[in-house]
């Protein structure tokens, strides 16, 4: 099962992928957010690339685990995005991915300037592995 993360910003969207397992996430790209709504060129060349089976949306919430202010935009979004690709979708806990994100990207040497169109794929990467992670313990159980 190939699962693909996006996580939907309002200038940009962090996209990523899992192996053909549902093991690993892998960071992909960064689309401006227009090109993704618009199902552009671009966005369905990386769709037509992975061929996933699942839609992996984050889902903004505070930290008390309540939808945050984007949240019903967001779903919004993700729920017309998968629509049209024909896709199951579903929705993971976003808090703190950008952050962790950041972090690893600081870790790595980038600056701010760097970093800046890296942080969302690799907080999609970082939210869809914690979706695989807990997709595969419901297996690993019958769940």
């Amino acid at each position: 099962m190939i699962a693909l993360a996006l996580d939907i910003g309002d200038a940009r969207v962090g996209i990523a992928v899992s192996d053909r397992s549902g093991q690993v996430a892998m960071p992909v790209t960064v689309l401006p957010a227009a090109e993704v709504m618009q199902l552009a060129r671009s966005f369905r060349q990386v769709v037509e690339d992975h061929e996933p089976d699942v839609l992996v949306c984050g889902r903004p919430q505070t930290m008390a685990g309540e939808d945050g202010p984007q949240a019903e935009r967001v779903m919004e979004q993700a729920r017309t995005i998968a629509k049209a690709l024909d896709l199951p979708l579903e929705f993971t806990d976003e808090r703190l991915s950008s952050r962790e994100a950041k972090r690893i990207l600081r870790e790595r040497g980038l600056s701010e300037r760097k970093m800046r169109g890296k942080v969302d794929m690799v907080a999609a990467s970082l939210f869809l592995q914690t979706w695989l992670d807990a997709q595969n313990r419901k297996d690993d159980h019958g769940v």
